[in-house]
């Protein structure tokens, strides 16, 4: 969606620009092409592969590339000496780089290492949540994160296999989903929401997204924009009530006379949700899913 993100975040050649998920530098680059000399882009990865491709991509152009997660946003920003920011992008989930380097064990399509870990340098893995998680456990990721309804069942049947040996690959995974639950009738990979519950876990990536979502827009110069592309329902619905949270006026309970909070809106929302056009998806499958949401800071 790069010419969605690019009208969203209304570039200015010379703003500066924080990409919080830069990936495979995609969408980086696009912005980055359209500053001048004054701009800025500062992209952030915790994956120490996709900040070595992006690199690649990005080369020549005025970028600085950090290694952090972005729930760090601020502490990022202060190291670097910066202040107000003329705009944010949030492009969540995994990136196309993780999902097709098969040995870091994302994609259920490939046989690799259970790991999901989008920072190699920590140690939790989705090895550890699949060997060590408890049954009970288990069934609450697997029905929070993947909003997957044979849960307990795929618990189960997880529980036993691996009282008989560790469960070490993404295949011996799938293979035990594809045993426990039947084909859906949609077509989808019975093991699709399952790896989705596991790399979230993994990663924490729903405990940190209103948090730093704040703390973007709470560095945005007025006027400034944010834009966030989510890919499931739960990311979406953290960013829909982060953005209704910041876009309000009084947060005094309704049966208040007069307000007492004295909270003032700091953005305005600016439309609905997009999806991505048939084009797109045509061209990236990937994409059938997303949703983008857009706010301005007042």
């Amino acid at each position: 969606m790069t010419a969605e993100v690019l009208q969203g975040l209304n570039v200015k050649p010379s703003g500066v620009y924080v990409d919080c998920t830069l990936g495979g530098g995609g969408h980086a680059k696009k912005i980055a092409e359209r500053l001048g000399a004054s701009g800025k882009l500062i992209g952030i990865d915790q994956d120490a592969d996709a900040i070595a491709a992006a690199a690649a991509v990005l080369s020549g152009l005025n970028v600085e590339i950090v290694r952090d997660n972005f729930s760090n946003f601020d502490k990022i920003l202060d190291s670097l000496n910066v202040d107000k920011i003329d705009g944010a992008l949030f492009d969540l989930g995994v990136s196309s780089y993780q999902i097709d380097t098969a040995a870091r064990g994302f994609s259920y399509m490939h046989d690799a290492p259970l790991d999901m870990r989008m920072d190699t340098s920590k140690s939790f893995s989705a090895f550890n949540v699949i060997n060590g998680y408890a049954e009970a456990a288990l069934v609450k990721i697997f029905s929070e994160y993947g909003e997957e309804k044979f849960s307990k069942r795929i618990a189960k049947a997880i529980v036993a296999a691996r009282k008989l040996s560790a469960v070490r690959t993404t295949g011996e995974l799938v293979q035990i989903i594809e045993r426990a639950v039947p084909k859906t009738s949609d077509g989808g990979h019975p093991a699709r929401r399952v790896f989705q519950a596991v790399r979230i876990e993994v990663n924490h990536e729903l405990e940190i997204l209103s948090g730093a979502v704040t703390a973007a827009v709470r560095r945005l110069k007025s006027g400034g924009r944010i834009v966030v592309i989510t890919f499931h329902s739960l990311e979406d619905r953290i960013v829909k009530n982060a953005f209704k949270a910041l876009a309000q006026d009084c947060i005094c309970p309704k049966n208040f006379p007069v307000c007492v909070c004295g909270h003032h809106a700091e953005i305005k929302i600016l439309g609905k949700a997009k999806t991505a056009t048939t084009e797109e998806i045509n061209r990236n499958s990937r994409a059938k899913s997303a949703k983008l949401r857009a706010a301005e800071k007042l």
